[in-house]
């Protein structure tokens, strides 16, 4: 009997410290075989700007009251490239998989891959999302989702080694909901001046679903219409008896 598992854990108004520890345990789980797969899906209650690892960004006292001064805390990570805003108005989510693929991993086909199973989720509200950089938005990649060239999805990807052979893909996306973009992009802005850097983020780069329907559905509709995206895809099923979808954890 295969007691490998396929499993959905989502979270609502969570903190974003614990859902970064609970994917660090969800990939070692990955890494010792006992799962196949995993969908991790999270709402972030409160205002945190997360930064990037490396020395090129601080999180010093001075950093943390200037941001706190304009209702934001900051939490810096191991991975990522540049700051990413986190509040309740986005859904965060993690696609945990082993790389089934006859050819070798591929880092484009991946992100093709994941983007694909997005645009299905968008297209259930008659949206056609594009995958290509945005100019003026924050952690800008080829990778973004837009529409009507506004970026409304960034994503990002983590490949590890499984124990045993073979590569195990985290994909990620940060999809925005609900919420003012300007005031997204107001502790961006900041902690580049703080930096010294020139870079400047634009509101009007970003968009969000709520300006694009008619009455935005409740967060737990929003979870399960994600869900269906990745089982109507068909993508990540290495047989016909393997299935996403095979028990949820909330």
């Amino acid at each position: 009997m295969n007691k490998r598992r396929h499993k959905i854990y989502r979270y609502l108004n969570t903190s974003y410290q614990s859902m970064l520890d609970k994917e660090a345990l969800l990939l070692k789980d990955m890494q010792a075989g006992l799962l196949d797969q995993c969908l991790h899906m999270y709402q972030c209650s409160g205002q945190t700007l997360v930064l990037p690892s490396g020395k090129k960004w601080q999180d010093s006292v001075d950093v943390k009251h200037a941001l706190s001064n304009i209702g934001w805390q900051l939490l810096q990570r191991r991975s990522g490239g540049a700051p990413v805003p986190q509040t309740s108005g986005l859904i965060n989510l993690s696609h945990l998989y082993h790389w089934q693929h006859d050819e070798p991993y591929s880092v484009k086909l991946a992100y093709q891959h994941f983007c694909e199973v997005l645009t299905i989720f968008f297209r259930n509200f008659g949206l056609d999302a594009q995958a290509h950089a945005t100019p003026f938005s924050y952690c800008d990649g080829d990778y973004n989702l837009n529409i009507n060239g506004q970026k409304i999805v960034g994503t990002a990807q983590r490949v590890v080694n499984r124990k045993g052979g073979g590569k195990i893909v985290m994909a990620q996306a940060c999809i925005l909901i609900d919420g003012d973009v300007d005031t997204l992009v107001e502790p961006v802005n900041l902690i580049n001046k703080l930096h010294n850097m020139n870079e400047h983020v634009r509101g009007d780069a970003h968009t969000c679903l709520h300006a694009h329907v008619d009455k935005l559905p409740h967060m737990d509709k929003l979870f399960n219409m994600i869900i269906d995206a990745f089982v109507r895809s068909e993508i990540y099923r290495p047989n016909s008896n393997q299935h996403l979808v095979s028990q949820n954890v909330d």
